[in-house]
C-alpha cells in the first residue's frame, strides 16, 4: 500500500473516531460508517433477523428446513442492506457467507437478486466455510476465527469484501456484539482487526 493510500485510510478511521466521541446523531455516524467502505474495505455482516437462538436439534447444513431460517422481517433487512450499496454506488468485489441458509438468504437478497446492470452490481455470493458458526461448538472457536482472519487479510479488491456471517464468528474477530442484519466494517491488522465503524440498516 502506498504512503499516500494509507495516510488517507488512517485519516478516514480519525475522522469516524472523531464524530463517535463527538456524539453526533446516530444519522451522521451511520453517514460516516458508509463512508468507510472505500475500495479494499471490509464489512462483517450479521445475517438478517431469524428469530430464534442456536439451531434446532439436529440441524443439518444444507437442509434450510433443520435451520433457524430468517422470516419476513429479516428477508426485508436483507433487502434493504443491498439497497443502501445501491443508492451509495457502493463497488462489492465479493460476497461471502457461512454455509448456513440464513446467512446465504441475507447474502442473495442482499446482492444476488438485482440485474447485472444495476448500479454497484455485486458478484454472484459464494459459501466459505471459515466463516461457519461455532456456536453450541466453543473448542472451535480459536482454529476458526484463526482461519477467517486469514482470509480477510488475503482480501485486496477491487472493491469492497462483504461477509455475511454469525454472531460469535463476528464478535470473536471484533469485540462487537453485532445485532441481526448490522454490519462491522474492519481492517485486518498484525494483531487481530480494527474496528472501523457499525452499520446499522433499519
Amino acid at each position: 500500500m502506498s504512503k499516500r493510500r494509507r495516510r488517507r485510510r488512517l485519516g478516514q478511521a480519525a475522522v469516524l473516531a472523531l464524530l463517535v466521541g463527538a456524539g453526533l446523531p446516530l444519522a451522521a455516524q451511520q453517514d460516516a460508517g458508509w463512508a468507510a467502505l472505500t475500495a479494499g474495505s471490509i464489512v462483517l455482516f450479521r445475517h438478517a433477523q431469524a428469530p430464534g437462538g442456536g439451531d434446532p436439534p439436529g440441524m443439518a447444513l444444507g437442509e434450510c428446513r433443520t435451520q433457524r431460517n430468517l422470516d419476513d422481517t429479516g428477508r426485508a433487512q436483507a433487502r434493504r442492506i443491498g439497497e443502501q450499496f445501491r443508492q451509495r454506488r457502493i463497488t462489492v468485489g465479493a460476497v461471502l457467507h457461512s454455509q448456513w441458509c440464513r446467512t446465504r438468504e441475507t447474502a442473495e437478497l442482499a446482492f444476488a437478486a438485482q440485474p447485472a446492470s444495476a448500479p454497484a452490481a455485486a458478484p454472484p455470493p459464494r459459501a466459505d466455510p471459515r466463516f461457519n458458526s461455532f456456536f453450541g461448538a466453543p473448542e472451535r472457536a480459536s482454529t476458526q476465527t484463526a482461519a477467517a482472519l486469514a482470509a480477510l487479510r488475503q482480501w485486496r479488491g477491487p472493491g469492497v469484501l462483504v461477509v455475511v456471517t454469525h454472531q460469535v464468528n463476528i464478535t470473536a474477530l471484533t469485540g462487537v456484539v453485532p445485532s441481526s442484519g448490522e454490519g462491522v466494517v474492519v481492517r485486518p491488522r498484525a494483531e487481530g482487526v480494527e474496528v472501523l465503524a457499525r452499520l446499522r440498516v433499519d
